[in-house]
């Protein structure tokens, strides 16, 4: 089941506790009051992009399927819902035999997104689906938010590689799923080993600091690592003099020497005095690689700079300072009773602040105009214009409690890539603005 599916050798355990104390508290009075089956629609959606960003990107479903598969209430699930008094004992035995036999709709991973776009459509019993809201949100608020931070940093880079070395920055979990969000959003490696284990993402790593220290010259460093690894190995040269730790790894490894690594100063300066040095000694094939505190930012300022790959690692993991999307998880529609053939009736918070919605079970189409490029984001209710027919975004991933759309994850990757190309193209840029399309709302 789940990442087995897909070759993969880790399964998920029970997440049936990754959700809130009022989720079981509102299910116990809905079933005391008759309306616990009641059919009903929540939507994932999220009323604003964080600021100065221009897109959003869908990242997590692969793990919100995985997360409703094994949403299942074990007996030592139950025995601690039992002991704490959660619940009551008519509510326990209903949690027993909890499945999801609903159907889910949503953009697919990879996908872009824009305030109000219904990213996620839960439709089911009220029961069934108003248990998911905490784990649903907690997966893709997160990894869209590390995915929007990576696709930035993948558009500042230009091409250039992009490796994932946050791991030691954030919660060992986090790191995993982080590293799984880089991947979706642009980066090429991790060096979290357990993503790759997880995830099949490709790992990279050679050596720190403490390598070098560890030796009684720098000269004995690179040696030990070069017979070991082998003359295409990344070798750290700014643990002293950076001039000179050049010098001894070309020395060293010869001019087939596969890269160097720059971790402090001026990069940029340093940048263009190293790569004049590894030419003047014929190493013109070896890399040159940076790390340090970067972000898109920073990226974007070494787009000048001879540099090949960037290790990016604090800014990524935490959303480059948007660590959350602010998605939601609202009912917005419902019917009076369980019948299946029972009408469904919009429903709608009503805020004086900002925090209103819309109700009505949407769909989703992205407009495009004669060129090809993404014009607005088109949200309604109803029947679906003619001419946006084939523009539709939201897909099926699971029907009737059965996963239906779980893929690899290169295909996520790549369809990431194809829609932002969609954009206009200052959906890229990294000055302040709004999101880079309208959202337009029709209804019947």
């Amino acid at each position: 089941m789940n990442a087995g599916d897909l070759g993969l050798p880790v399964d998920v355990p029970s997440t049936a506790l990754f959700t809130d104390h009022y989720e079981l508290t509102m299910l116990q009075a809905a079933l005391r009051a008759g309306t616990a089956e009641r059919r009903s629609v929540f939507e994932v959606f999220t009323r604003r992009l964080p600021e100065g960003r221009r897109y959003g990107v869908v990242a997590g479903t692969g793990r919100v399927l995985d997360a409703v598969e094994n949403f299942r209430f074990d007996e030592g699930v139950l025995r601690f819902l039992r002991e704490r008094r959660v619940v009551d004992e008519p509510t326990l035995e209903w949690l027993a035999n909890y499945r999801f036999q609903g159907d889910i709709w949503g953009y697919p991973e990879g996908e872009v997104y824009f305030p109000g776009s219904p990213i996620l459509r839960v439709e089911g019993s009220f029961a069934e689906c108003v248990l998911l809201e905490t784990v649903i949100l907690s997966i893709l608020n997160h990894d869209s938010a590390i995915a929007a931070a990576a696709s930035r940093m993948s558009a500042a880079a230009g091409g250039r590689g992009l490796i994932e070395m946050g791991a030691r920055r954030t919660h060992e979990l986090a790191a995993v799923a982080a590293s799984r969000a880089a991947y979706v959003g642009g980066f090429e490696a991790t060096s979290d080993l357990a993503a790759g284990f997880r995830y099949d993402i490709p790992t990279v790593g050679t050596s720190a600091h403490a390598f070098t220290l560890l030796h009684d010259s720098e000269r004995d460093a690179f040696t030990a690592q070069v017979d070991t690894l082998g003359r295409g190995t990344t070798l750290l040269v700014d643990t002293y003099d950076v001039t000179e730790a050049v010098r001894l790894a070309v020395e060293v490894a010869g001019p087939e020497l596969g890269a160097v690594r720059i971790d402090s100063g001026d990069l940029l300066l340093v940048a263009h005095r190293v790569r004049q040095q590894l030419d003047e000694l014929g190493a013109t094939d070896t890399k040159i690689v940076v790390t340090s505190d970067l972000d898109e930012y920073a990226i974007a300022s070494l787009g000048a700079a001879p540099v090949d790959a960037y290790g990016v690692g604090t800014q990524l993991v935490t959303g480059s300072g948007h660590p959350t999307c602010s998605m939601v998880y609202k009912l917005v529609a419902r019917a009076r009773s369980a019948d299946p053939k029972a009408p469904l009736e919009p429903v709608a918070k009503k805020s004086l602040g900002s925090k209103a919605s819309r109700g009505g079970r949407k769909w989703a189409a992205r407009r495009l105009d004669e060129d090809g490029v993404a014009e607005a984001e088109v949200v309604g209710t109803g029947p679906i214009p003619a001419e946006l027919a084939d523009r539709q975004l939201l897909v099926e991933l699971v029907k009737g409690g059965e996963v239906v759309a779980r893929e690899p994850l290169d295909a996520v990757r790549a369809r990431h890539k194809a829609a932002r190309d969609l954009l206009p193209l200052s959906a890229t840029q990294l000055s302040r603005g709004e999101a880079v399309i309208p959202t337009e709302h029709v209804s019947p």
